[in-house]
This record gives C-alpha cells, structure tokens and sequence, in this order.
C-alpha cells in the first residue's frame, strides 16, 4: 500500500517545478527556497491541508524522545561530576578575587596616602 496519495505526489512534483524555476517562496519570510528539501517539505504541507493521504511527521516525536535521554545521560553524569565542577571555578573565582582586592587595596592606600599627605601640608 502506498505511503503517499496521488494528490500529495502532484503537490510535491509541482513545488520542486517552481523551486527549479525560482519561483517557490517560503510562508513565513517569503524568500526564495534554494533547497530540495524545503521544496519538498512545502509540497507535503501543502498536500496535508488539501487532506490528501500523507504520513505524520515524525520529526517532533524523535527529537523529544532523544532529548529525553541525552538528558538523563547527561543528568547521571553531572551527578558525579558535580563537586569536582563546582571545586575548580571556586578555588579560580576566590584567587581572582583576593587579586583584584590586592589591587584595590593598593590603589586605595595610594590615595589615602596622598590625601594624608595634602592634609598635614595645609594643617602646616
């Protein structure tokens, strides 16, 4: 039995007509399609909603089921790696910051020593 009804065959064999001429547009920002596949992918919308026969898409139901378990894999391992993750940025993060106090400080010292010094000239 055939997956694909006449009428969705026509559809498509039309759209890659105008793709080949450059006349077939996308919906959404009506621009040029150069690819065959976006050619083809506008045939077979188009021929779901004239209601010809054509299979469900099955791009969102694999997608998800693969982002399912890449997310308990990466889940499972995060688990283990997590206290090693969240020691390295600590020990980074506290050394970059006692450096910019080390900075800061010292600039404030400078500062106050020259305030301090302008100071005891004027009280002169």
């Amino acid at each position: 039995m055939a997956k694909y009804s006449k009428g969705a065959q026509k559809k498509v064999e039309r759209a890659m007509h105008e793709k080949k001429r450059g006349q077939l547009k996308s919906g959404r920002s009506g621009k040029k399609v150069t690819s065959r596949k976006q050619a083809i992918a506008i045939g077979l919308s188009e021929a779901r909603e004239s209601g010809a026969k054509v299979p469900k898409k099955k791009g969102a139901s694999k997608k998800s089921a693969s982002r399912k378990s890449a997310s308990k894999r990466g889940a499972s391992k995060r688990g283990r790696s997590k206290s090693a993750s969240k020691r390295r940025p600590s020990k980074r993060s506290s050394s970059r910051k006692s450096s910019s106090r080390s900075k800061s400080a010292g600039r404030k010292s400078s500062r106050s020593r020259s305030k301090s010094g302008r100071k005891s000239k004027k009280g002169r």
